[in-house]
C-alpha cells in the first residue's frame, strides 16, 4: 500500500507556520491517466508526489502554469521555485503572519 508524505506543520514552499494546509499533486491528478504520463512516472511517483502548500502558494502555483506544464516540467518542489514569479512571490508571503492572506488581484 502507497503511503502518502504526512502532512508537515509549516507550507512546504514560503516555510510558514498555517493552520491548514493542501496537498498540491506535482502531477496533476487528471493527468495520470494520460499514456505519455504514464511512461515518464511510475504509479508510485504518479500518486505520491505532493507538496504541502498554504492556500496562497497553491493559487500561486497554478496562476504559475497549466497543469500540463506543471505535470511535465514543474514537478518537484526545486522546479516550481525556478519558476521567478513563484519564486518571488514565496520571498515576499515568507515573511508575512500566520493568517496573512494576499488580496486577490482581478
Amino acid at each position: 500500500m502507497l503511503k502518502l508524505p504526512p502532512q508537515p506543520d509549516n507550507c512546504e514552499l514560503c516555510e510558514r507556520r498555517v493552520a491548514k494546509l493542501t496537498r498540491h499533486h506535482l502531477i496533476p491528478k487528471h493527468l495520470h491517466r494520460k499514456k505519455r504520463f504514464q511512461k515518464l512516472f511510475s504509479k508510485d511517483d504518479l500518486i505520491t508526489r505532493t507538496l504541502w502548500v498554504c492556500r496562497p502558494c497553491h493559487n500561486a502555483i497554478h496562476k504559475a502554469r497549466t497543469e500540463h506544464e506543471l505535470g511535465l516540467y514543474f514537478n518537484t518542489r526545486e522546479k516550481l521555485l525556478e519558476l521567478e514569479e513563484l519564486r518571488s512571490f514565496v520571498e515576499w508571503l515568507r515573511h508575512k503572519p500566520e493568517g496573512f492572506v494576499p488580496k486577490q488581484k482581478r
